[in-house]
């Protein structure tokens, strides 16, 4: 029995739900479904700690991941719709590494005193963090539109992994000149990971998440014309310049949000995209952009689950069980399509 769009549009909700009810009650400590609900509700659960452990821990934890995996599946599929490409994507076009390399000058180059001040500013610290990121990856995105305008796609994705050496370099050299504790900070954010976020750093994570996602909503028609080309999108009298930067600020904001707080999280802006336009059989934006930011949260729970190691502390490097998840269901669902040139026009 073959779904509507809106079909899948619900069982994704459905499953999303789902998913993350799992991400309250699973970890370390097994706690209950019952017992997830009552520390939700406000209510006295079986033990005083179950309540600090789910409000503390675990809720701020699956939200992160429910807004992150929705910010880069989105992001991806604005990238692949603006560059007519595939393999577009945050992580592939060199979006990641230039957020990182803002993260990188704010981090390594602090050095102690600057980590201090930063950590008393509290939300203004983390505002800084988030403002580094978007405009390192807003930096790399505007040299990339830049050359799509002279180099083919095959040549633009070359450009892009050079990009993403180009700036690895630079966060090397940081590196070299940074102390050994901020190294070890750097490298260890660098693994990905959605338990890191507090409350007070959540505050300013979904405002930015949401905001980029509204603006990427907005874009569904635009998108959808850009999708037949630039000269099509003029004739169908669409401000192809405007919509481009549209584009370009609500994939930048949405990537560098996350990249901020939660490190380089590779393979979901490349193949959740692929994920929703296999679901829903359509290239329509109006339900692709949705159905992509349900799909994207709801691959992010499933991996943040995935990398908890059931009855060890500590968990695996959140970017090896996206891989490692992913990796198979996209050479799948290539091979099942014979391609994947057909969804770009």
């Amino acid at each position: 029995m073959t779904r509507t769009g809106g079909g899948w549009l619900a069982v994704l909700a459905v499953l999303v739900v789902a998913a993350f009810a799992a991400s309250l009650a699973s970890g370390s400590v097994a706690i209950s479904p019952a017992d997830a609900v009552r520390a939700l509700a406000g209510r006295e659960t079986s033990d005083p700690a179950f309540a600090t452990i789910v409000l503390q821990l675990r809720l701020p934890k699956a939200l992160t991941a429910a807004l992150a995996g929705a910010a880069l599946a989105t992001g991806g599929l604005l990238m692949q719709t603006l560059f007519r490409n595939p393999l577009a994507g945050p992580y592939v076009l060199g979006l990641s590494a230039g957020a990182s390399l803002g993260v990188a000058l704010v981090v390594l180059t602090a050095g102690a005193g600057g980590a201090r001040l930063l950590g008393e500013l509290g939300l203004l610290g983390d505002a800084g963090l988030i403002a580094a990121a978007s405009l390192g990856a807003g930096l790399v995105l505007v040299l990339v539109l830049i050359a799509a305008r002279r180099v083919s796609s095959l040549t633009l994705l070359i450009l892009g992994v050079l990009f993403g050496y180009a700036v690895s370099a630079l966060v090397t050299v940081l590196m070299h000149f940074s102390i050994a504790e901020r190294i070890q900070a750097y490298v260890l954010w660098t693994f990905g990971s959605f338990g890191g976020v507090t409350w007070s750093q959540l505050r300013l994570l979904a405002p930015a998440v949401l905001l980029g996602l509204g603006v990427a909503m907005a874009c569904a028609k635009p998108a959808n014309a850009l999708l037949l080309g630039s000269r099509y999108a003029r004739s169908m009298g669409l401000a192809v310049g405007r919509s481009r930067l549209l584009i370009l600020s609500a994939t930048a904001l949405l990537a560098g949000s996350v990249t901020a707080f939660c490190g380089p999280i590779a393979f979901l802006g490349v193949a959740v995209p692929h994920l929703a336009r296999a679901l829903l059989g359509s290239g329509d934006h109006r339900r692709l952009l949705p159905a992509a930011a349900l799909a994207g949260a709801l691959v992010a729970l499933v991996a943040d689950l995935l990398a908890q190691l059931p009855g060890r502390e500590g968990v695996l490097p959140l970017n090896a069980v996206t891989a490692l998840l992913g990796a198979p269901v996209i050479a799948w669902l290539i091979l099942r399509r014979r391609g994947l040139e057909g969804s770009f026009g």
